[in-house]
């Protein structure tokens, strides 16, 4: 509310209520999908991803495709704990803060 900043809601298929965008990841073991509304975000809108952990970097690569279909500007990417040991930081093309690496 201070920063006068919307909040958009990324989820698994199927958890939001309205017309949404998905992308599909590959994992280690099969691939995975993530969805975010379709008016969520507008061409020019200013971007920080954040998430609460960055682990190969499947998942905030694609929720950053997602962003950029959608013509938004993502500026960075925040998260709580980085496992640094397996570079997800090396999949995405976006500077990325975070506050604990392991």
């Amino acid at each position: 509310l201070r920063l006068d900043a919307g909040l958009v809601i990324v989820r698994k298929p199927g958890k939001l209520p309205y017309k949404t965008h998905r992308t599909s990841y590959a994992l280690e073991y099969g691939q995975d999908s993530v969805e975010m509304h379709i008016d969520a975000i507008t061409a020019n809108d200013r971007v920080l991803l954040v998430d609460d952990v960055l682990a190969t970097g499947g998942t905030m690569a694609a929720v950053a495709q997602m962003i950029e279909h959608s013509e938004g500007k993502l500026e960075e990417l925040a998260v709580l704990i980085e496992l640094a040991f397996l570079n997800g930081r090396s999949k995405l093309k976006h500077n990325v803060f975070s506050v604990i690496q392991y």
